[in-house]
Parts: structure tokens; sequence; C-alpha cells
């Protein structure tokens, strides 16, 4: 069981819990984080049956699926529309190297994984945050210590469904109670007291004050072969994404990112960890 930690860090109270699932419900989807860091380091456009043999633990079809919701999503783009025609990540999927140095981090200095890598490193952290609600667990419980009572009213759920979320939480290693009796608080353990700055990433990632400052351009390659798409659609695809819930905010991105190096996606034996209390 993770370590007992005191609550304090104000980012995680700080961030819009909504706008953060919203967000992550776009990134988290299984292989969206091995095609951005493939196509991030090849640094071309490059045609499904490329990434696929880059990715050769997973089907042709599967990432062809993957990466048409990519594109809806303002993730990826093509330079033609025709079948066949190479992908390349939009202004918006090469910023989310952020966001994943954010994750990895955080799983690194948390997550007792052992050798994985960097990608799935990247998706464990994903699937442990993603679940509707789990930020707003993790937020109630940065004010402090709560009885099950007390979180149940904070984030508006009913019994079930919190006791539910509160299980996986401390299967996942994020919240654990304050003692071993029955009706004992729960509080975030280390990794879940950690998560400020993972947050904050995504919350920025996802800004909505600045879609019209950033459009989803394809990101510059040293080889060009095919004309740009026009300016700004991928980044309406992007945000009509996020609007899918009724919260979601109308935009995505606050700046254009700088550029980043090279996200190595090397392959371990190891590349779906186990888990534990």
């Amino acid at each position: 069981m993770s370590a007992i930690v005191q609550p304090g860090t104000p980012q995680i109270s700080a961030v819009d819990a909504q706008r953060v699932e919203n967000t992550l419900s776009l990134i988290a989807p299984k292989w969206t984080t091995w095609v951005v860091q493939t196509l991030a380091q090849q640094n071309e456009p490059m045609r499904v049956r490329d990434i696929s043999a880059r990715i050769p633990f997973t089907s042709q079809p599967v990432l062809s699926k993957r990466l048409a919701q990519m594109q809806t999503d303002g993730l990826v783009t093509r330079a033609e529309d025709l079948r066949g025609a190479p992908y390349q990540l939009t202004r918006a999927g090469a910023s989310l190297s952020q966001v994943h140095q954010a994750l990895a981090h955080w799983s690194q200095a948390h997550l007792p994984l052992g050798p994985t890598a960097g990608a799935e490193r990247v998706e464990d952290a994903l699937r442990r945050l993603q679940l509707r609600h789990t930020t707003a667990v993790i937020q109630s419980l940065d004010e402090g210590p709560m009885r099950f009572v007390r979180i149940t009213e904070a984030v508006g759920l009913d019994d079930p469904y919190t006791w539910q979320r509160l299980i996986r939480l401390q299967a996942d290693g994020l919240v654990t109670r304050t003692g071993p009796r029955h009706g004992d608080p729960y509080t975030l353990t280390a990794a879940g007291q950690a998560l400020g700055p993972v947050y904050v990433a995504v919350e920025h990632w996802g800004n909505p004050t600045a879609a019209t400052r950033l459009t989803a351009h394809p990101v510059a390659t040293a080889t060009r072969t095919h004309a740009p798409r026009p300016p700004g659609s991928d980044g309406i695809r992007t945000a009509a994404a996020l609007r899918r819930s009724p919260a979601a905010p109308n935009g995505l991105f606050s700046h254009a990112p700088a550029p980043q190096p090279r996200v190595p996606v090397t392959i371990t034996t190891r590349s779906t960890p186990s888990r534990g209390r």
C-alpha cells in the first residue's frame, strides 16, 4: 500500500475537473499514445502499414480505426483525402508530448512498474486517471481525509457508484484509508497527491481560451510531398470532439507548441505491466 501523505498541493484543486476528464477521454484510448509517439519519432508522414510495422503487438485494422478516430478528433491529419494517404501529427497531436512527459515523470516517481516501454507507461497512467469522476474524487480528497459519506456529497454521486470508484482508485494506488476499521476516512496516497502537475498539463493542453490562436496545421517535417489541409480544419474537429460532453469547453489549446525532442517508443519485453494495491 502506498504511503499516506498530507494534502496541500493547490494545483489539484485549482484545475477544472470536468475539462480534465473531457481531455483525458480524448487522449486516453488504447494505442493513441503509441501512434502519437511513433509519428513524432519518425517525424514524417506515415502510412497505416508503416505505423503498424513499428507497433507489431496490435493489428493493422485496429490501428486503422484508431487513426480514423484520431483524425476526427484533430490529433492527426492526412495531406490528401485518398485511401492509403499517409498520416502526420497536427500541432495538437505534437503538443501532446508535454502531457506525455508529465504522465511519464509521475509514473516513474510513484508507480512500481519495472522495465516498461515509454508509451506503455503513459497509457498505463492514463488508464488509472481516465474513468469518469476519478478527477472529482481525487480533487475532493486533496482537501484532506474524508469519510465515505462526505465524498459522496462532495462529488454528487450515489453510494454504489462512489464505492466502485473508490475501490478502483485504491487498486490503482491513488487512494488509501487512514486505518483498517470500517468507516475510517479515505485519503490520497503519495501518488494521488502528486497528480497536480499532471492535471495542470492536461488542462493546459485542453485550454479553451486559445482555440482561435492555435489551428491544427500539420507539423512541419523534413520531407513534405503533399499540400497541407486548409488551416483550422483539424482544430475545429478536435474542439467538436470535446463538445460531445455537455460540460465540455468550446476550444482546446493555449499556444502553439515549441519544438519537442523525439520521444522514444522502444518496445520492451514488458509492455503491459500488472498492477497491485
